[in-house]
């Protein structure tokens, strides 16, 4: 039995040629094609398209570490970390956008993945009672101590 309402999908393709090269591209969608919105549907499907790769590249490039079957299979396992390191990402968004500190701390560095290195380092090595105090360390330098020994070494 079919449904009153079908979705109709629509087809566009698009081609640019270069002297190098020519390139390709298509976009499937529900809204219907004319020759009006044409040129509209493709610019904002390579939008699209860049955002998404641009996202997907600083997931897997920048630090995150995130692979693509990281959100594969019936396991929560996968899900929930794919799912934890995209809130993380979101952080990282809003931190680039509002936190002058975070902001003085990445400009100095050059990378978000010698940022993030960086932190982990700190967050391994040393306490801090705030994710502030270690932006603060990172741009303004600390004094590293030898470690506490916390029993007395075995006689040599």
């Amino acid at each position: 039995m079919c449904p009153k309402s079908r979705l109709v999908p629509n087809f566009l393709e698009y081609g640019e040629t270069t002297p190098k090269k020519t390139l390709y591209f298509s976009w499937v969608t529900d809204i219907p094609i004319t020759e009006e919105n044409t040129s509209e549907i493709m610019r904002g499907g390579r939008a699209r398209w860049k955002i998404e790769n641009e996202t997907f590249n600083t997931l897997k490039n920048q630090g995150y570490n995130l692979e693509h079957n990281y959100g594969h299979g019936n396991e929560n396992l996968s899900v929930v970390f794919a799912m934890l390191m995209m809130f993380a990402f979101l952080v990282d968004q809003a931190q680039q956008l509002a936190c002058q500190l975070f902001q003085s701390v990445w400009k100095k560095l050059g990378s978000k993945r010698s940022l993030w290195e960086k932190i982990r380092s700190l967050f391994f090595g040393f306490k801090f009672d705030s994710m502030k105090d270690i932006l603060i360390a990172l741009l303004y330098g600390f004094k590293k101590d030898y470690p506490v020994i916390l029993e007395d070494p075995p006689p040599s």
